[in-house]
């Protein structure tokens, strides 16, 4: 931490959420050397980070208004082309609305639109506790 702010993993890996609705969410990062990998690419976890937390932001943006949270509960990441640099963008696709857990798929293109890699979360969703 620094400044004695709390930083999250989203603000030090400068994940931009743009969109958090209840069927389709959005986000993007662009590529810095804190992303890649000692072979010069995006590092996996960058992939699996971001779809986790686009999905658990959506699906919090929704369940909050009824006491409810939204943490992930698995996350399987597939990488299909290596980026090195550039805008990297993330649709996350609702597929399952249920009353404990959601799903979602996550795709992943590079600037020229070409898919990437792709997640398919599950988050689940509990009572929040009084504090």
């Amino acid at each position: 931490m620094h400044g004695g702010d709390p930083v999250t993993l989203d603000d030090a890996l400068g994940f931009h959420l743009t969109e958090l609705g209840p069927e389709v969410a959005h986000a993007q990062v662009e590529i810095d050397e804190r992303h890649l990998q000692p072979l010069g690419v995006v590092h996996g976890g960058v992939y699996a980070a971001l779809a986790e937390s686009l999905a658990s932001h959506a699906t919090a943006a929704t369940v909050m208004s009824d006491g409810q949270l939204a943490l992930g509960l698995s996350n399987l990441t597939s990488f299909f082309r290596p980026v090195s640099s550039g805008l990297i963008r993330a649709e996350a696709t609702r597929l399952h609305r249920g009353r404990t857990t959601w799903v979602w798929d996550v795709s992943f293109t590079e600037a020229a639109g070409a898919l990437c890699a792709t997640s398919r979360v599950t988050v689940a969703v509990r009572p929040a506790e009084p504090a």
